[in-house]
């Protein structure tokens, strides 16, 4: 039965990994140096557009799990905060070989990035490190440690592979189906670095090539340049822009956004998470409200804070960047988001409140079918059909994808 994706958080420590949890769940992880000792699991929030702006009917939308405001509806993903790697980690420094292992099971990768450059490689504090080489030797820690395991054994796999004349694809998912692979997984690998020659005859250096293929479609990566409010930020952001695909890049500040969160719960101020707008009391005031929206009066120091807030990050990056670094996670695995309901035509759930519509919503990866679905949604219940949009039915080897058999019944005999 296929399962929920699972977003990894790397880095090293102290780069500001457990505060970027913090902002995209509402777990409360330990903030500091090292604290992070075993793999935790939280749920995040991924926003996405909402079935029901489609059919005009936000007013009735109330999911059983996360939030839907005007259409744009807060999901709920699992993610795995891992602890700081250091340099070494295949080799077992700082436990790392644990928290690799940890990692094995996840769809796509957040590395944390501290882009002021006040943090070294094994998270002490300096000033003027280069974060590009955390990004660097961190994706070459994951490549070493499989490319470590793999190579023990590469002898007995080619000659066994020899021996039952075996195909490529079959050999290396019996090896990579440890670090949730699938044969879909291995023949991208494949595609992605143009090998011709037969598995028999690869080098070591060939081998080395596929394990690098391996990661970069079984662990796309997110890099999130935290702490861009830092004044010697800009000129690493400038520098690693060159050098990574722009498409996987987010800059972020974790801390302001935990501490925005924080102050809209407490009636400071009013804040829509992932918004480049703050209104404080004296704001809604200004715009023709006479009650302030009911906010708190701020304080000097907090007053003051919110406005550098405003002018380093909000104003100048448009955001903090933590929601956006979630739906890049999603954009770069392809996350489909599907509405089961009951009724296709009404797109109630079959509750006894009529009036409420899509009420569940799982993410699937891309290339997911119809009938993917709906093991993942009804398990191992028998299905007699299914249908889309309309009552019209769809057949199970049909691809979903945004608007394309996205809302789906599932009749069971």
């Amino acid at each position: 039965m296929p399962r929920d994706p699972l977003i990894g958080l790397v880095g090293k420590p102290s780069a500001g990994k457990s505060t970027t949890l913090n902002s995209l769940t509402d777990a409360s992880s330990k903030v500091g140096r090292f604290t992070t000792i075993d793999p935790q699991r939280a749920i995040g929030y991924l926003q996405i557009d909402c079935a029901c702006a489609r059919f005009n009917l936000s007013d009735k939308c109330k999911p059983n799990y996360g939030a839907c405001v005007q259409g744009r509806r807060s999901v709920p993903i699992e993610l795995l905060d891992v602890a700081g790697l250091v340099p070494g980690a295949h080799e077992g420094r700082g436990l790392g070989n644990k928290f690799l292992d940890d990692l094995r099971h996840a769809d796509a990768l957040i590395h944390v990035v501290d882009a002021s450059g006040t943090v070294d490689a094994e998270g002490k504090e300096t000033r003027g490190y280069d974060p590009s080489v955390d990004i660097a030797w961190l994706r070459a820690e994951i490549v070493a440690w499989i490319l470590g395991n793999l190579m023990q054994r590469w002898p007995s796999i080619r000659r066994r592979h020899m021996a039952i004349k075996g195909n490529a694809v079959d050999t290396l998912q019996a090896q990579f189906s440890g670090y949730g692979s699938t044969s879909k997984v291995i023949n991208r690998t494949l595609d992605r670095a143009r090998i011709k020659e037969p598995l028999e005859e690869w080098s070591d250096e060939t081998v080395q090539h596929v394990v690098n293929a391996f990661v970069d479609e079984k662990f796309p990566t997110v890099i999130a340049l935290n702490k861009i409010d830092h004044p010697d930020a800009d000129k690493n952001i400038a520098k690693i822009a060159k050098m990574q695909d722009p498409n996987t890049i987010v800059l972020c500040s974790a801390i302001s956004e935990v501490f925005l969160r924080k102050m809209a719960k407490q009636r400071y101020i009013k804040y829509v998470e992932g918004s480049e707008f703050v209104d404080t009391k004296e704001d809604l005031i200004e715009q023709g409200d006479p009650t302030g929206g009911g906010l708190k009066d701020l304080d000097d120091k907090n007053k003051t804070r919110i406005d550098n807030l405003k002018d380093m990050v909000l104003y100048r990056f448009g955001s903090t960047g933590v929601v956006q670094v979630l739906s890049k996670a999603a954009e770069l695995l392809g996350l489909v988001p599907i509405f089961p309901v009951r009724n296709t035509s009404t797109f109630g759930s079959g509750s006894s409140d009529a009036r409420v519509v899509f009420r569940d919503c799982v993410l699937v990866k891309k290339g997911s079918t119809v009938g993917d679905v709906a093991r993942k949604v009804m398990g191992d219940a028998p299905i007699a059909f299914i249908e889309g949009v309309g009552n019209m039915r769809v057949a199970e080897d049909d691809l979903v994808a945004v608007g394309k058999n996205d809302i789906l019944a599932f009749k069971v005999g």
